[in-house]
């Protein structure tokens, strides 16, 4: 008897040692942030560690309507672990822009960080609809320290073919190095090449027909097909169509995301980190959020067999971490 005790306290003594001592796993929790309070995520990856990029919700509590000026920038190396790195842009950065630091688009290209983002210009001449221009900032690290590429909005009111409200642009530099920025709100999408320069437009405007489009274009490509998902309808949930061309013809597919409590705008980034799939965007849950008081949330993107996006389940809890 005295062996079996023996054994059986060794064997309780090993696994209550491997208990305590095992990793608790961590997670991200959503939202990511409560301060600063954060919309409209865009996040690219470089020498391993992922850069989110984000707008700044600033209307005080109990107001209504949108009052954006800057953009932040945070980072992290496990998905769990954010650093703020505070602002790195702001209207005031760009002579030519007077207010609403709508929703930008960060991307790397010929080793410098290409920031495009929406604003509405100083230049009443130019304004003919609601008056927005979308610029670029660069720099040489995702950090910065950015500044204005051009010193001129890239698209705007009085550009050919160009729609009533220029904001959320999304640029995608494709495979062969040809540089494409999709764009577009109030039901109406656009794309154009951007010449190599990253800071003019390359040939005409085209129109992008893609079924249930709102706002909040995003372009990525896994496997042989590109992916274009947009904010849908209004208030919006996440929706995607695909193509074997970066320019369509778009196949409807469905919905990503649904609804978002409190919050009638609905915008997402998606982006492949250390062998994961994850999809950004923000909510309304912190505790003076609002549909003007957003913050962002990150969970995972999974793909069925077939290479169709398995619609999301938003958690509270978020990611775990990653190596």
């Amino acid at each position: 008897m005295s062996k079996v005790f023996l054994l059986f306290f060794t064997i309780s003594t090993i696994l209550l040692f491997t208990n305590c001592h095992e990793k608790k796993t961590e997670f991200s929790g959503n939202p990511l942030f409560e301060e600063p309070l954060t919309a409209d995520p865009a996040v690219l990856v470089y020498k391993d560690t992922l850069y989110l990029f984000t707008g700044s919700d600033e209307v005080p509590v109990g107001e209504d309507g949108f009052v954006m000026k800057k953009w932040y920038v945070f980072s992290t190396a496990d998905m769990v672990n954010w650093t703020n790195h505070g602002v790195k842009l702001s209207v005031e950065d760009f002579d030519w822009a007077s207010k609403n630091a709508f929703a930008g688009h960060c991307v790397e290209n010929h080793g410098k960080f290409w920031w495009y983002v929406p604003m509405v210009v100083k230049d009443t001449t130019t304004i003919l609809h609601e008056g927005f221009g979308i610029g670029v900032a660069v720099a040489d690290h995702p950090l910065g320290p950015y500044k204005d590429a051009s010193g001129q909005p890239i698209i705007c009111d009085t550009t050919a073919n160009s729609i009533v409200l220029n904001i959320d642009p999304a640029v995608y530099v494709d495979d062969d190095g040809q540089v494409y920025m999709y764009w577009g709100s109030w039901n109406a999408a656009r794309y154009v090449k951007l010449k190599d320069n990253m800071i003019e437009t390359d040939g005409p405007v085209e129109t992008v027909k893609a079924t249930n489009f709102f706002e909040a274009p995003w372009i990525h490509k896994k496997d042989d097909t590109y992916y274009l998902s947009y904010a849908a309808h209004y208030p919006s949930t996440t929706e995607y169509s695909t193509s074997k061309s970066i320019t369509g013809p778009w196949e409807y597919q469905g919905v990503i995301n649904d609804t978002i409590p409190n919050s009638p705008t609905n915008h997402q980034a998606i982006v492949t980190f250390k062998g994961q799939d994850y999809i950004f965007y923000h909510n309304a849950d912190t505790p003076t959020g609002g549909p003007f008081r957003r913050s962002v949330c990150v969970d995972k993107l999974e793909y069925d067999e077939n290479g169709k996006i398995v619609k999301l389940v938003r958690t509270k809890t978020g990611v775990p971490a990653i190596e």
